[in-house]
């Protein structure tokens, strides 16, 4: 497998299309890295790049400290993405994911004049609707895994082994920190598209909240509901990568550009 990275390992692409008309950026969840999205090139047109974002912490970055707070953590993420968004691009974002791309497609346009050609935000509610729950980055390790398990994003065999816990809890905290310690910024809406896809047994954001998303663009908005729950992303992964083809396809037509 041709991996393109960037020497500091931020952006990740598995199969690297130079033919490709627009550039997937992904964004993974808390915990998560790009392995969650080494397949999907599989299952997209080739007219579709996927390249993940390896947030500090893990994959190629684990010897780099997580960030714990979302504003330096977007800096940097914009700094490493501005080399390859040299062609159209999208973004894509689960969860945690979903704020971080939101944030970042801000960023990018107040200080480098770019936009993705689409916005795609899953399993997370508007950056405008403040989180109900309380803060879990600073409870004793034995609540904060119970939090883990609620969320039911790890497998249980991970979290009952001790040794591969010690190596996650911290890169987890810093994860929740960023979520939890955000402040939203009320901002002009987006000019881009955004699609917001939601898990139909996911406790962490529903429907009323998904749709409170088109108060965020002056472009189009859809919102999908798929099978699952907040990690609807693995179990209902064939109908979210259709979704999101379709969509980009229609922005693919090389007159759009």
């Amino acid at each position: 497998m041709t991996t393109k990275q960037t020497s500091n390992s931020w952006v990740i692409c598995p199969n690297p299309n130079p033919q490709a008309l627009v550039r997937l950026f992904c964004f993974p969840y808390a915990g998560g890295s790009s392995l969650i999205f080494r397949s999907w090139s599989n299952s997209l047109p080739i007219t579709i790049e996927v390249c993940a974002l390896e947030f500090p912490g893990r994959g190629n970055q684990t010897r780099s400290a997580p960030f714990t707070r979302l504003e330096p953590l977007v800096s940097a993420i914009a700094a490493a993405l501005v080399p390859h968004l040299d062609k159209p691009f999208a973004f894509f974002g689960h969860s945690m994911g979903g704020l971080v791309s939101f944030e970042v497609t801000r960023l990018l346009r107040s200080e480098y004049s770019l936009s993705p050609v689409h916005l795609f935000v899953s399993a997370r509610r508007p950056p405008q609707i403040p989180n109900p729950d309380p803060p879990i980055h600073t409870l004793p390790e034995a609540e904060f895994v119970e939090e883990l398990r609620r969320l039911k994003g790890t497998p249980e065999a991970v979290l009952q082994n001790v040794e591969l816990m010690q190596l996650l809890i911290p890169t987890l905290r810093a994860d929740f920190a960023v979520l939890e310690t955000y402040i939203y910024a009320r901002e002009a809406p987006l000019e881009c598209p955004i699609a917001a896809f939601g898990g139909l047994q996911d406790q962490e954001a529903d429907i009323q909240e998904l749709e409170a998303w088109r108060q965020q663009t002056i472009a189009f908005f859809s919102l999908q509901m798929l099978p699952g729950n907040h990690f609807f992303i693995h179990s209902a992964q064939p109908l979210l990568l259709q979704s999101i083809a379709q969509k980009l396809i229609s922005r693919c037509d090389p007159n759009h550009f």
